[in-house]
């Protein structure tokens, strides 16, 4: 039987069997482990992290670097199973740099084969494939994306309560008052509703009181791209990691516990908000319901800027503008920008992506034409893979300046 080799995005057809995914690293010792999630996106407890410590559920077993699926035996609660290599806790510094090649078999014999692009950003844990109902059937899709924040920290976003990292050092007594004290901001509704997120937030309000604005305040927005070229970036959790980093930032500035936000996609921007008490999985849910297509930038822009009058605010607001590709309205972008500059309002794109970002880059080039409330942060095509404080001060460097003055 000829092995089908699967790109970064691919999905395939399963037959309702047995299947193995093999796991095969190079370069450092990792763990395999796997997630069961319900329809939600999350787990349904604790239990559905299967790991060497708790190796069979539900018809889910891991031995050694192969995760066994019995299709058959999935109970109908289980929407998808998540497999996982984590780098060994126990070699500190460890990550990965040349990807994980992963084997699918059925029936006996190999059929499949993923391996993704290499890494290196210091990613320590890689998403490596989902198995995912589709009706009656089952099928993979090859993922490949790499964090930076470890087992624990994925885990934790799907809703798996796990214990911290046995390498960690203990952080001195003096260290720990000194960072709570420049971080004054009340993270209990965020420890209750969504403590995977409480690692990240953290981070944020460090990068919030280098910069000396612990304590403002801002309505946060979310404007992201939903062009055609985004789909695999969509489909890998990229942009479901992204947004969740950016309401982990907003529980620092708003204690609402909501995001709104807009897809960029046709003339008509699509609407929705991202909670503490929602976000798992929640981009994957909103975005199956616009159209992809090239999106018009400045229409979404306008939208966010409706929404923030008519909400009354008098905070600031800090839109966070995720693009792909060069617009292809770019003198309405321009012109909102400047009308908007006395209104209250900061606007930061965050590129990421394939496609070119020139204009976004070159907002700011000319001196006479510059814009205050206008800053560009290139994510890098990975931003799930960019460690927490290099993210975080990138996305609050310029808002901080702006605030400040």
């Amino acid at each position: 039987m000829q092995t089908t080799s699967l790109r970064k995005g691919e999905n395939a057809a399963l037959l309702m069997e047995r299947t193995v995914l093999a796991v095969a690293v190079q370069g450092l010792s990792a763990d395999v482990s796997a997630l069961l999630l319900g329809p939600d996106g999350r787990v349904r407890g604790d239990h559905d992290l299967v790991f060497y410590n708790h190796p069979v559920q539900d018809g889910v077993s891991v031995a050694g670097a192969a995760v066994t699926a019995e299709l058959p035996r999935l109970p109908a609660d289980v929407h998808r199973v998540v497999i996982l290599a984590s780098a060994d806790p126990l070699q500190p510094g460890a990550v990965f740099t040349r990807a994980p090649r992963l084997t699918i078999t059925q029936g006996g014999s190999s059929v499949m084969s993923f391996t993704a692009p290499d890494f290196a950003s210091g990613e320590t844990v890689v998403v490596l494939a989902e198995l995912y109902r589709r009706g009656t059937d089952w099928k993979v899709r090859a993922v490949g994306q790499g964090y930076a924040s470890g087992l624990a920290g994925l885990a934790t976003d799907y809703g798996v309560d796990v214990d911290p990292d046995p390498t960690t050092a203990p952080v001195p007594a003096q260290t720990r008052a000194t960072t709570l004290a420049v971080l004054p901001v009340d993270l209990t509704k965020l420890e209750r509703q969504a403590p995977g997120l409480l690692a990240p937030a953290r981070q944020a309000g460090q990068a919030l009181a280098d910069r000396g604005i612990t304590g403002r305040h801002a309505a946060v927005y979310l404007i992201l791209d939903h062009d055609w070229h985004m789909e695999e970036l969509y489909e890998s959790f990229a942009v479901q990691a992204f947004a969740e980093r950016v309401l982990a930032l907003s529980a620092n500035l708003d204690d609402d516990g909501t995001v709104p936000v807009i897809f960029s996609s046709g003339r008509e921007p699509f609407l929705e908000e991202i909670r503490l008490d929602n976000y798992r999985g929640r981009i994957g849910q909103l975005h199956t319901q616009v159209d992809w297509g090239w999106g018009s930038v400045s229409d979404a822009m306008r939208r966010a800027v409706g929404h923030y009058q008519e909400s009354g605010a008098t905070d600031p607001a800090f839109v966070v503008t995720q693009v792909g590709d060069e617009p292809f309205d770019k003198a309405e972008v321009r012109s909102l920008l400047q009308n908007t500059a006395s209104l209250g309002i900061f606007w930061l794109f965050v590129g990421f992506g394939r496609g070119k970002l020139a204009f976004y880059k070159n907002l700011n080039a000319s001196a006479s034409a510059s814009f205050p409330n206008v800053a560009f942060y290139d994510a890098s095509k990975n931003p799930g893979a960019v460690p927490g404080e290099r993210f975080y001060t990138g996305l609050v460097d310029a808002f901080a300046r702006w605030m400040r003055s």
